[in-house]
Parts: structure tokens; C-alpha cells; sequence
């Protein structure tokens, strides 16, 4: 059975997956690593946290399922676009693959007003996130999403308006996708609605299962 690696947010940490995992049959082979722990004794810019992130991945030998949201998609769809022979199928939950740099720079102000206490639980620092966020601006995978030719599954909240641009474009870029709208759920579905997403996600990985007999 491939490892599930489950890719949290920023402003969560790996205890976000606990609710989704639980109810999965897959529990036991199942991965979440912690991008703060990742990223500890160096400026966490987005491309340290990538070179982190696909050291990590990089520890199994087999395929992996990568599943991410938001942050967490993001670096997933990356790694499958610069590995594709690592990954079996692929879960962007919420996720960008053309940064929207007007929205990055509004967070990016409103965390430099947030107290420094908001950041703690989170692993990583004020410090941190403004630098992550800063220095993912200018990403873009538009040209690169077409050499995924895994399974993927496209999820996003219907309440989560600021995601669900990218997420309907994805799902009809990227050559085997397909999408799923989650209703009366916002951003952090993982958090908001573990129980639906479990059984989207169990959904997906059986009918990929079947396929592999």
C-alpha cells in the first residue's frame, strides 16, 4: 500500500489532519509531516521549505499519495510536477498554483499587526510567515501543471471564495482530474469538515485501488 502523506496548511500544524485521518481505513499508512519542524534552523523562505519538504518525500521508496491544503497543495503539486514517478495520486485541497500576489500582500499587512503569541502554536514564527509569504509571490506552476498525469482529486469549500477560481481551473488543466465542491465549508476543510472530506478522500483512494487490480 502507498504511503498517504498529508500536507497541512500555514496556521496549522499536523494535528489539523487528526479528525480526516481517524476516519480513514488507510490510517495506519498514513504520513503528516510538521513544516515548521521541517524548516527549523533556517530563514523559512518557499523555496528552503520546498527543498525540506521534497527531502522528506524523498525518504519513501515507493509512490506516494500526496495529499495538501492550501500551503500544503501547493508544495504537493510542485513535487509532483519535479517528481512525477514519486507520486500515485495527487489531493489539492484549496490550493493556488499561480500565486494571487494581491491577496498574499493583504495577508502579509494584516500579519504584521497580529501579535507575535498568534504565531507560536503554529511552529513557525511572525518572522516565518511573513518571509514565507513574501517570497512565494512570484511562483507560478501554470506551465508545468500539464506533466501531471497522475490521478488528482480537486477539492475546495463552496464558501471558500477566494480558492475556488483556482481550484475549478485546475481540475481542468491538469490531465486526470476531477473536482469537488464541498458545500457550506470554507477554507480549512480538514478543521471544518473532517467527516465529508474523509469520505471524499476514501472514495478516491478506493476507486484507485480497484484500478491497480
Amino acid at each position: 500500500m502507498a504511503e498517504q502523506i498529508y500536507v497541512h496548511g500555514l496556521g496549522q500544524t499536523p494535528d489539523s489532519w487528526k479528525k480526516t485521518i481517524a476516519q480513514l481505513d488507510t490510517a495506519d499508512s498514513s504520513s503528516c509531516p510538521d513544516l515548521a519542524e521541517l524548516s527549523q534552523g533556517a530563514d523559512v523562505t518557499y523555496e528552503r521549505l520546498y527543498t525540506s519538504f521534497t527531502g522528506f518525500c524523498n525518504r519513501f521508496s515507493e509512490p506516494v499519495d500526496l495529499c495538501g491544503l492550501s500551503l500544503g497543495g501547493v508544495l504537493s503539486l510542485q513535487y509532483a510536477i519535479d517528481y512525477p514517478k514519486k507520486v500515485r495520486s495527487l489531493v489539492l485541497i484549496a490550493a493556488q498554483y499561480k500565486m494571487p500576489k494581491r491577496l498574499l500582500q493583504l495577508q502579509n499587512a494584516l500579519f504584521r499587526f497580529m501579535p507575535r503569541s498568534m504565531f507560536e502554536q503554529t511552529g513557525f514564527g511572525k518572522k516565518d510567515f511573513l518571509l514565507l509569504c513574501r517570497t512565494m509571490i512570484q511562483l507560478d506552476l501554470s506551465r508545468a501543471i500539464p506533466k501531471v498525469a497522475c490521478p488528482v482529486l480537486v477539492v475546495c469549500g463552496s464558501k471558500d471564495r477566494a480558492n475556488q477560481k483556482a481550484s475549478v481551473a485546475l481540475a481542468g488543466i491538469l490531465q486526470n482530474a476531477e473536482l469537488q465542491m464541498v458545500p457550506d465549508a470554507g477554507h480549512e476543510l480538514n478543521v471544518e469538515a473532517p467527516e465529508k472530506l474523509a469520505e471524499l478522500l476514501s472514495d478516491f483512494y478506493s476507486r484507485l485501488a480497484e484500478q491497480a487490480r
